[in-house]
């Protein structure tokens, strides 16, 4: 009896360790394929700190927005952003709320980081997406290259994220409009 209960109750465990990864999985994926695609422009790193591992760590200009009244926005506190764009297609954030809106799929969950209070207010968010993962044995040349691109105001350093229904997925990093897989393509084949 202890047996047939056993079995069954293993292969629910199975089935349920399989199926949370998957979803999360599909999820994302489902993100990208179906998301809107937004262009968050990056702003230079600390070069000491510019990858973890695998990844590339992201910063981003567009993080602040002004609020009428800062003492109702506590750090730390999940938010809403709504987004929009500017004249040259990158995302701004247009407005920010505390409850999950309906029926609106350019939005990011993200959570508040901090808050300035002068003259005007102004709370800043932290988004979900800071890191861009890429494969280990090109981190050096894209860590060089992201990091010139972020602090040359001559070149324009953006991430391509894609938005659906508060989640967010960073799908590429461009490089004056080019993806930096194929800038570091360019490069190591200059040293060859």
């Amino acid at each position: 009896m202890n047996q047939k209960i056993t079995i069954p109750a293993f292969f629910l465990m199975v089935l349920a360790q399989l199926y949370v990864p998957a979803s999360m999985i599909f999820q994302k994926e489902r993100v990208i394929a179906q998301g809107t695609a937004y262009k968050f422009r990056t702003a230079p790193i600390d070069p000491n700190d510019p990858f973890r591992g695998k990844y590339i760590t992201l910063s981003f200009n567009e993080t602040g927005v002004k609020v009428e009244n800062a003492e109702e926005w506590n750090n730390a506190d999940e938010v809403y952003v709504f987004l929009t764009t500017d004249s040259n297609g990158y995302a701004m954030i247009q407005s920010i709320i505390k409850e999950q809106p309906k029926g609106s799929d350019d939005y990011i969950k993200a959570n508040i980081d901090y808050i300035m209070t002068d003259t005007l207010s102004t709370v800043f968010v932290r988004y979900p997406f800071d890191r861009f993962y890429m494969e280990e044995s090109k981190a050096p040349v894209a860590e060089t290259i992201y990091n010139e691109a972020a602090i040359d105001s001559n070149q324009v350093a953006y991430a391509l994220v894609m938005v659906m229904n508060g989640d967010a997925v960073v799908r590429d990093i461009f490089i004056d409009d080019v993806s930096i897989t194929e800038v570091i393509r360019k490069e190591q084949n200059k040293v060859k």
